[in-house]
């Protein structure tokens, strides 16, 4: 069973999610382009993990250790600026409900076919029932939120 304390961690972490494309989007607009407001982000989160790695004195790791990952391994960091800079794009233009709403289903859709297959390395969780009626009931209020919205 899953510590309570790490549900929360994750429903508190899920919860600043709508705020990148807000923030970022000001910031995009202070800065003149949206992909300046992506560059401080990521200057900023890299200072923090540094941060946070020395206080939990881990320090950084060595400079070969680098060389075990495999190429695929950087698609992590590929993915997390994709996702930003999405993020601060498209809230300004389509909403940041909008915005959440689409990508927590991408997630939702994707996780379920990563745990089905064990893609990527993940350990195999066949989909059951519940979590396909799960899927599809997020999927009838993805269409009925953008009805909804006119769209």
């Amino acid at each position: 069973m899953i510590n309570l304390k790490f549900f929360i961690w994750a429903l508190i972490a899920g919860s600043f999610i709508p705020l990148v494309g807000i923030l970022n989007g000001r910031a995009g607009k202070a800065l003149g382009d949206p992909i300046y407001a992506c560059i401080l982000v990521f200057g900023v989160g890299m200072i923090l993990a540094i941060g946070v790695a020395f206080m939990a004195g881990r320090g950084m790791p060595a400079a070969g250790s680098y060389e075990q990952l495999q190429p695929i391994e950087y698609l992590a960091g590929f993915v997390v600026a994709f996702y930003v800079l999405s993020a601060t794009v498209l809230a300004g233009k389509i909403g940041v409900a909008n915005f959440i709403l689409m990508a927590v289903t991408g997630q939702i859709i994707s996780s379920l076919v990563i745990d089905q297959f064990g893609f990527f390395g993940a350990p195999i969780r066949p989909i059951n029932f519940l979590q396909f009626t799960g899927a599809s009931v997020l999927l009838i209020g993805l269409i009925i939120t953008q009805v909804a919205n006119g769209k």
